[in-house]
């Protein structure tokens, strides 16, 4: 309201003499609004100036309180019980109980969702965030043609770490495994992998981090679970190093456990916690996923098609260079191989194919060998 037509509205209700249809026109006001105003001048004083709320008097298509109730309720068990609690999450347990949700009575959107978590306090509000130009979800087109594997850190009651090894599908985010163990290491990484066969099959890719117990090829020498799934036929590929978003299915399958983790009553040992693991894992296969258009794990898995491995794979050659030390040996995968002391101080190039091993040095063939994993040091033959 300009300051000029609030002074000429309240002079004319006070009754001053004036030619309306030029004071309106100097300033810049219609005489339908200059006498709107002057009408609700007179019902409600200063207030009337002011303008009304465009909110609509009624809302028919609003959700009754009853209802809202509902919904706010189901979100916070879903929270309270460890499970994703967002919208999608909400209106997928409301689809499963004719209880929550008369059958009748068309589900609520996702944004109407939103709106009621916001009005009653329930949104964490964050940051406005800059939009992606490309958002794209790689994938895989079928069951068991890719395994994401890798573990996280658990905290025992008794504050030991401890390690969960967890085993993924990329495409029907099925959890093919996970296994409480004292460490990150190459015996529990092959039993994990084992149950998931027995329970899945065989894939046809498996893709994990760098760590040891599962790849070394990042190192110049191949681990004994590389190894393994060689002889089987399964192709292995690592994530890029200090690029976790590589195994991004797997990262975020690691923060559902967590959240759920954190829910219950902390494990004492690593009984407690496997039993614990292997309860999530019923219930989380069994769960309808909004990412798989409301199918659970299980019944995207059953959907296939299935993946299996192809032929025999070609051995993955590694080239590294080693000094070798002064007692004539040069260190390669956690074994130690005899060239002789007359090599001592030199640079040692290594060719690797699986546990086949051709060593040269300055320029000649100082010795090939076919490592025996039985033993640490590689003795020279004669």
């Amino acid at each position: 309201m300009d300051a000029e037509v609030a002074a000429l509205v309240a002079s004319h209700v006070e009754g001053a003499r004036m030619n309306v249809t030029q004071r309106c026109a100097e300033v810049g006001v219609s005489t339908t609004t200059f006498y709107k105003y002057v009408a609700r001048f007179r019902a409600d004083g200063v207030s009337g100036l002011f303008p009304d709320s465009r909110r609509p008097r009624t809302s028919p298509n609003r959700l009754p309180a009853d209802l809202e109730d509902v919904v706010v309720r189901v979100r916070k068990e879903q929270g309270e019980a460890g499970w994703d609690y967002g919208a999608d999450a909400v209106l997928l347990r409301l689809a499963e109980c004719e209880e929550l949700w008369p059958s009748q009575r068309p589900l609520p959107s996702r944004a109407t969702l939103n709106r009621i978590f916001e009005a009653r306090g329930q949104l964490e509000q964050v940051p406005q965030r800059k939009p992606r130009r490309r958002f794209r979800r790689f994938v895989r087109p079928a069951v068991n043609e890719l395994w994401q594997f890798d573990g996280f850190d658990y905290r025992l009651a008794e504050g030991t770490t401890v390690t969960v090894l967890h085993l993924t599908d990329d495409c029907s985010r099925v959890d093919l495994a996970l296994q409480a163990a004292v460490s990150e290491n190459s015996t529990d990484v092959w039993e994990t992998f084992c149950a998931a066969v027995a329970r899945y099959g065989l894939p046809h890719t498996v893709l994990s981090d760098n760590g040891t117990a599962f790849s070394g090829r990042r190192r110049g020498w191949t681990s004994l679970f590389e190894q393994r799934l060689s002889d089987l036929a399964i192709q292995t590929i690592c994530s890029s190093v200090a690029h976790p978003e590589t195994c991004g299915k797997n990262e975020r399958a690691h923060q559902r456990v967590l959240k759920w983790l954190a829910k219950q009553p902390q494990a004492r040992d690593l009984l407690e916690l496997q039993d614990l693991l292997d309860r999530y894992r019923t219930e989380f296969n069994d769960r309808r996923n909004q990412v798989l258009a409301g199918l659970s794990p299980h019944q995207r898995f059953d959907l296939g098609p299935l993946a299996r491995p192809q032929g025999v794979l070609e051995p993955v050659t590694h080239i590294t260079r080693h000094r070798v030390t002064s007692s004539g040996s040069i260190g390669l995968n956690a074994t130690l191989i005899g060239l002789g002391r007359r090599h001592a101080g030199k640079e040692a190039t290594v060719f690797r194919n699986g546990d086949h091993v051709t060593v040269f040095v300055d320029d000649q063939l100082a010795r090939e060998l076919h490592l025996d994993r039985t033993r640490r040091y590689q003795p020279q033959t004669r």
